[in-house]
């Protein structure tokens, strides 16, 4: 492809180009990968360091690989790339690329953008209300899994719940396609009715009720989401967590054994680490940490919804 044909990234990134970077790889030598160009607008979607770096070698030709999406989904797919990359988005420049993509696919779940932007299904839902407007209108948005799913699982359920009076002989498929829900769901709003109950279980409607409560002051920046546990308190739960047979026979819970066990190193050893970093490189191992903060926060929202499943049930 020409490389005069092509358009500039529209960049998640805020930063200048590091020259640096695009010097390396120049001098390197080696078939630089294709970049990725929207096809649409011959607008580089990933790949302006190695666009530069074929420029410094004299080269005016390189390999190419087409999105057909809109520019939309093309700005979606630069994020998710450049989040993945060696030069990690910084945290602001995250954050900024999380409220495009709230405004312009609104009806995508936090989780779903959580994913995109290397940030926590929290801060996206503060971003979005902060946003407010078109991105808190939906009712439904669409999961990572690309289902859809009602904002508020207890009015799913409550809708449920009304179509199944409407049509009672509809297949539990049928109403979960109304309602926004899955047929899980469906099947379990319609046992409880059986049963003479109302479609929300305790829990449910305690969560609903304290939802319509007058909110108290935000979390303040920085502020920890919850006390630490201590570090002889960490080695205990791990130690339980290490003798479970259910995550010791499979690959992925050893995976998940192995993860926690170098956290409980890092939590011991976090002040002598903090003292290696060299200066030319703390913005960078600043925002890797936070990368990795966020796949946590990530995991332990998961876990607490598992848990929370199970209280349902």
């Amino acid at each position: 492809m020409l490389i005069s044909d092509l358009l500039p990234a529209d960049s998640p990134r805020s930063d200048r180009e590091d020259l640096e970077h695009i010097r390396v790889m120049a001098e390197a030598g080696n078939t630089l990968p294709p970049i990725i160009v929207h096809r649409p607008t011959m607008r580089v979607v990933d790949g302006m360091h190695r666009l530069r770096a074929a420029r410094l070698r004299g080269e005016d030709k390189i390999a190419v690989r087409f999105f057909d999406g809109d520019e939309r989904d093309a700005f979606v797919l630069a994020v998710k790339l450049n989040v993945a990359h060696g030069l990690p988005l910084s945290a602001a420049d995250r954050a900024a690329a999380a409220r495009r993509i709230i405004r312009s696919h609104p009806d995508w779940s936090d989780r779903a953008i959580a994913a995109v932007a290397g940030l926590s299904d929290k801060t996206i839902k503060e971003i979005r209300t902060a946003a407010g407007g078109e991105a808190m209108k939906a009712v439904v948005r669409v999961g990572r899994d690309g289902r859809r799913r009602p904002v508020d699982s207890a009015l799913g359920r409550v809708t449920a719940s009304e179509w199944i009076e409407k049509r009672p002989n509809a297949s539990s498929r049928e109403i979960a396609r109304l309602a926004g829900i899955s047929p899980a769901t469906v099947r379990d709003v319609r046992n409880r009715l059986d049963r003479g109950e109302g479609p929300l279980s305790a829990s449910q409607q305690r969560a609903r009720t304290k939802s319509s409560e007058p909110r108290a002051a935000g979390r303040r920046k920085g502020e920890p989401l919850r006390e630490e546990s201590s570090t002889e308190d960490f080695s205990k739960a791990l130690d339980r967590l290490m003798k479970d047979p259910s995550l010791k026979r499979t690959e992925k819970g050893r995976a998940l054994l192995r993860s926690l066990s170098f956290h409980s190193f890092l939590q011991k050893h976090q002040a002598q680490l903090a003292e290696v970093i060299p200066q030319h490189q703390a913005r960078m191992v600043s925002e890797l940490a936070r990368t990795c903060a966020s796949v946590w926060l990530r995991l332990a929202e998961e876990a607490e919804e598992i848990a929370l499943r199970m209280q349902e049930t």
